[in-house]
């Protein structure tokens, strides 16, 4: 296991690096579902809060660190509804994105491993295909 994080509907995202995918429990360990690796995004890589911050937590925020990517995922469904990043070690660029947390405005922080060793933020910007810029 990488990592787990609680919604606030007592859901437990439990990411697994090792085998590419993201499984769902409820508390008491009985399993919802799974995106699995034949489904890009690969792994979930958090630490934080990877959550939107509506009242319903609609998405999802997936650090893939294989396809040097944020990815959102619909919560429901865990199914893409937008990406941004790409690999390069430029402003809004991934070289090892390692870790990931949603404040309450909707900004996306990220952190980098390996040789990347920074954090970025990128701030939200309303729903869309440029929701996000690095800053």
């Amino acid at each position: 296991m990488s990592c787990a994080a609680i919604s606030k509907d007592g859901l437990v995202y439990v990411c697994d690096r090792q085998n590419d995918r993201i499984q769902v429990f409820q508390k008491d360990g009985k399993f919802v579902k799974e995106r699995s690796s034949r489904k890009r995004p690969s792994a979930m890589v958090s630490m934080g809060d990877p959550f939107s911050h509506d009242p319903q937590q609609r998405f999802l925020y997936v650090a893939d660190g294989h396809d040097k990517k944020v990815f959102i995922l619909r919560r429901d469904t865990l199914e893409v509804v937008s990406s941004f990043g790409d690999g390069g070690r430029m402003p809004g660029q991934f070289y090892g994105v390692g870790s990931i947390a949603v404040d309450s405005k909707g900004n996306v922080y990220t952190g980098e491993a390996y040789e990347g060793k920074r954090v970025q933020k990128f701030v939200y910007k309303g729903l869309g295909p440029s929701q996000y810029r690095e800053r």
